[in-house]
């Protein structure tokens, strides 16, 4: 199948072009970029040289986009607001479109106006998309064209919460998240905050007390949950390229016990390719799922204050990004679930 990549000189959408290269079933058709439109895919990411040798970045008008019959498959890695005024029209025009803005991630404009900051672009189609994370909903093109890919820092705390809220495993009150992030976290517009000298050698919390992400994550856990989740969501910058870390304390309800959670972790997951639970005493660590589609869970419980202790790393970038987008393609496609990822 023929797909093209909107937006794709930003951090996320050079991945996607990385990756979509190596899809055995896909074939990258076009690219696209203000910025460097009419430039070779070959000169701006160096590293591709010997692959997409015949693609450039261009910059079609979305009409031209809605009318390219041998392209069926848009990845939109774009900016929140703008995504919706491409997304509608190719939904409309009978395009599969997998958004990694956060422009359909929730299911109400409301709050997507309260946190960032202004009319939803295209809120009729908030009903009908789907959230794609792959792990904890069944995705297919029959519930709708257009799926929602989840912000990073989300997917780092749903994933290890959602099933344990479900289960009772912890009580939904109190649950205080710190997470840092790579830098690529950020975008690739320029800023004097993400100076090299700036960033280097230091750390910093950021978007307190909420950070836009924060919608996202409770909407998700408040379902899994049945009733509103309220949590403390604390990010931070950390000086490194790429990954998340995260870190979760949250209490214990009477039922819960370190092997309750584990069980209940290998229940939800036991049959996915990109969740690693560690064994009890080993800490997720960034280093070792940079680069990958993976994300690597751990639980560990304070006798002392009767909470639990959840860690979980992850690529900001591919898991947190465009390695997720591409495993819920695959789902919805009918692929093998890990197919152009590692």
């Amino acid at each position: 199948m023929k797909a093209c990549i909107v937006g794709a000189s930003g951090y996320t959408g050079r991945e996607l072009v990385s990756l979509l290269l190596d899809h055995p079933h896909i074939e990258l058709a076009a690219i696209t970029s203000r910025a460097l439109a009419g430039k070779s895919l070959q000169s701006q990411l160096p590293h591709l040289r010997n692959k997409g040798s015949a693609l450039a970045f261009s910059n079609p008008s979305i009409e031209s986009l809605c009318k390219q019959d041998d392209i069926n498959l848009f990845f939109l890695a774009l900016p929140h607001g703008t995504s919706a005024t491409f997304a509608k029209p190719l939904v409309e025009s009978g395009k599969k479109v997998i958004d990694l803005s956060a422009d359909f991630r929730l299911g109400s404009s409301e709050i997507y106006e309260e946190f960032y900051g202004g009319l939803h672009p295209a809120p009729d189609l908030l009903v009908s998309a789907q959230y794609a994370l792959p792990e904890l909903y069944s995705l297919s093109w029959k519930n709708s064209s257009l799926l929602a890919a989840p912000g990073c820092y989300p997917t780092s705390i749903i994933l290890p919460l959602a099933p344990l809220l479900k289960e009772n495993l912890i009580e939904p009150e109190d649950i205080v998240v710190n997470s840092m992030s790579g830098i690529s976290g950020a975008g690739r517009t320029p800023s004097e905050n993400l100076l090299f000298c700036e960033r280097n050698e230091n750390a910093c919390a950021y978007g307190l007390p909420k950070h836009r992400h924060l919608s996202e994550i409770e909407e998700q856990l408040s379902f899994f949950n049945g009733d509103p989740v309220a949590l403390s969501f604390h990010p931070h910058l950390a000086p490194i390229n790429r990954g998340i870390c995260t870190t979760i304390s949250a209490k214990s309800t009477d039922s819960s016990s370190l092997a309750k959670i584990v069980d209940c972790w290998h229940a939800y997951y036991k049959d996915r390719p990109f969740v690693k639970i560690l064994d009890h005493g080993i800490f997720p660590e960034v280093k070792h799922v940079v680069g990958t589609n993976g994300i690597d869970i751990a639980a560990h419980i304070d006798s002392r204050t009767k909470r639990i202790t959840i860690c979980s790393t992850e690529d900001n970038l591919i898991k947190g990004a465009g390695g997720q987008a591409i495993q819920a393609m695959n789902i919805c496609q009918g692929y093998n679930e890990s197919a152009g990822l590692k």
